[in-house]
């Protein structure tokens, strides 16, 4: 039988393993134009949290008793499709099922041959170019700078601090352990980094760690760590706003500081982006991430989660910190 993952009920606050429903179904016969894939590797990402509700947005909310769907990589078992032979690896925004079938758009080729292949959902898929397109496109980033990264220990997180020492900033992270501390400037080689969950005055501790004021903030987290930040900008800074991981599972509509004023009299640029905003300049910045990966200059770092039926519980396990880089499910 063919497993795969239902959303069983829109969750109130964060996720629970009650949200998700694992069923199971005959394995699909391909039809004429069509492909059998086999699941290998799933991504869960924070940005899943916001299409579990029914709230209109960028990508249409999931449906109830119906997959969900992110980022896997797939093995092609049969091909009745003239663009795919069996023994072919793909990326695409599949469903969690352990095999379905595709008419083959938006499947894309992916081998071993540059990198292993759980990297084509990390450093070299959307997690990389949302890091890349996102601190150069919106960050645009120069030499002496100072940048500081949230959400710095996750996924997209310590990409874009990598990217930043590369483009000559200093990089500052704030993240939520020391343990991640330690990562980030041993392994990742950021300059500082900061345990925001031990510091008494972040704002303060900001302040110290960035005497020449921040002139990037990429930020993935919102809430009081930003509110931190911005009270740190110089004058044209620009801020990225990728995410806001600390604010996903509210039930209530926080209030904090009041940023108009600083933006205002800094003369700063705030920005949200998805990743597909910049779909035209993918080309271009895969082939610099692998340039850089190839070349060492990059590190990938992934918490790798096995076993189909512990999907919900990896993407739960996100808000909680428990990733250290891209969390992934290997089936």
């Amino acid at each position: 039988m063919n497993k795969k993952i239902l959303l069983n009920k829109r969750p109130h606050g964060k996720p629970t393993r009650n949200d998700f429903k694992i069923s199971s179904e005959e394995v699909p016969i391909p039809n004429d134009n069509e492909v059998l894939l086999k699941t290998l590797y799933v991504s869960v990402d924070p940005y899943l949290r916001g299409r579990m509700n029914e709230a209109k947005s960028y990508v249409p909310p999931f449906e109830l008793n119906k997959p969900l769907q992110s980022g896997i990589i797939a093995e092609v078992m049969e091909s009745k499709q003239a663009d795919f032979k069996k023994g072919d690896f793909v990326s695409g925004n599949l469903e969690w099922k352990e095999y379905q079938t595709s008419n083959g758009k938006g499947l894309h080729k992916v081998t071993q041959n540059e990198a292993k292949l759980s990297s084509y959902l990390g450093v070299l898929g959307m997690t990389g170019l949302t890091a890349y397109l996102g601190l150069t496109e919106i960050g645009l980033p120069k030499k002496g700078e100072t940048l500081v990264v949230s959400g710095a220990g996750g996924a997209v997180g310590t990409v874009v601090g990598q990217v930043g020492k590369l483009l000559g900033c200093t990089v500052i992270g704030l993240t939520g352990s020391d343990e991640k501390v330690d990562l980030l400037t041993a392994t990742f080689n950021f300059d500082h980094a900061i345990n925001y969950k031990t510091t008494p005055n972040l704002k303060e501790a900001i302040k110290s760690t960035c005497p020449n004021g921040v002139d990037i903030y990429f930020d993935n987290v919102g809430g009081e760590i930003s509110d931190a930040v911005v009270a740190n900008i110089n004058k044209y800074a620009r801020l990225p706003v990728c995410g806001a991981i600390s604010l996903y599972n509210e039930t209530e509509v926080p209030v904090g500081p009041r940023l108009q004023p600083i933006i205002l009299t800094k003369s700063a640029t705030m920005r949200g982006f998805i990743i597909s905003d910049f779909a035209e300049k993918f080309p271009a910045a895969t082939k610099q991430l692998s340039a850089w990966l190839k070349e060492n200059k990059l590190t990938s770092s992934e918490t790798i989660v096995e076993g189909f039926d512990n999907i919900p519980q990896a993407f739960i396990d996100l808000f909680e910190g428990k990733n250290k880089g891209k969390m992934i499910v290997k089936i």
